[in-house]
């Protein structure tokens, strides 16, 4: 995976070389992603789903992270990106089910990790049934759902702890539960990444 080639850009999204994935993220290149965030509304309530990353993950293990999300590689469209919808949460969609958000880009610099990304987002407007959702369990450990009511709050720091129900897989076996989280069991995207996405999401809503 590290040896995977990515296409790389200014700050202006104008494209500039290839890269391998150490490459890009050892000397922090800008360089593609796809973003995909599953809603639902239920009795007039919408919720965000979120997933688990596994704990084998190089990378932010055990943390709440975007629905599903992947590099671009160099020889990828954006809708290319969509298949890591079926391989990372086993959900089969379509393009023209997506709302496109827009880019964010956004930087997280954790050493020896520098990450620099253009992030295409989508948003999925669906109800969806918890064992319609079947794990890529070397990346992902389990889903979540939280009010988005609950998720704006958080990143709007009005709560400290927000409620949140799910399953996890660990065996093969599911297991239900309910927890309470804050702002350190997600993945440490800028706090202006998430501010930028409610925004986002919150004009589709209305």
């Amino acid at each position: 995976m590290e040896s995977e080639l990515l296409r790389i850009f200014n700050e202006d999204h104008e494209p500039i070389g290839v890269a391998t994935r150490a490459e890009i993220h050892g000397k922090g290149y800008w360089h593609e992603t796809f973003h995909y965030w599953l809603m639902e509304k239920e009795q007039g309530e919408d919720y965000i789903f979120l997933q688990l990353r596994s704990s084998k993950k190089k990378d932010y293990p055990n943390l709440l992270d975007i629905t599903a999300a992947g590099h671009l590689l160099a020889n990828e469209t954006v809708e290319d990106g969509i298949r890591e919808v079926e391989e990372e949460i086993g959900l089969t969609v379509e393009m023209d089910d997506l709302l496109f958000l827009g880019i964010l880009k956004y930087s997280v610099k954790m050493e020896p990790l520098f990450d620099n990304e253009l992030a295409h987002v989508f948003l999925h407007m669906k109800n969806v049934q918890w064992d319609s959702f079947i794990l890529q369990e070397e990346e992902v450990a389990g889903i979540y759902r939280m009010k988005f009511s609950d998720f704006v709050a958080l990143w709007k720091n009005e709560k400290e702890q927000i409620p949140m129900q799910g399953f996890e897989v660990e065996n093969g076996e599911r297991s239900f539960y309910e927890k309470s989280v804050d702002k350190e069991q997600f993945v440490p995207h800028d706090q202006t990444f998430y501010e930028a996405l409610i925004n986002k999401i919150q004009l589709e809503l209305k």
